[in-house]
């Protein structure tokens, strides 16, 4: 069996978890918890750094990818073969 990950490592991941996710609590109790397991103020701003550039780097991806199915006057990427423009929730609900 290994050994359990520090209580802080476990926040230190939830953190970045829910920035880099655009959570809607943006990993605010994480920061909490952080701060009463003495963890640096600096490690907290580097993991929130850190997420962040991952966000946007996700964000500005997608868009590049949507930009250029997009161009204007272009054809608009159809789904490949088999594959679906949206999928439904679990309870089959659209989401188109």
């Amino acid at each position: 069996m290994s050994t359990p990950l520090h209580p802080s490592i476990v926040a230190l991941v939830s953190l970045a978890a829910n920035i880099a996710s655009n959570h809607p609590k943006q990993g605010l109790c994480q920061v909490e918890r952080l701060r009463g397991y003495g963890v640096a103020d600096e490690h907290i701003d580097a993991v929130i750094e850190i997420a962040r550039h991952i966000r946007d780097e996700a964000a500005q991806a997608l868009d590049a990818r949507f930009d250029e199915a997009y161009r204007p006057g272009a054809p608009t990427a159809a789904p490949a073969a088999g594959e679906t423009c949206c999928t439904p929730t679990v309870s089959g609900r659209s989401c188109c």
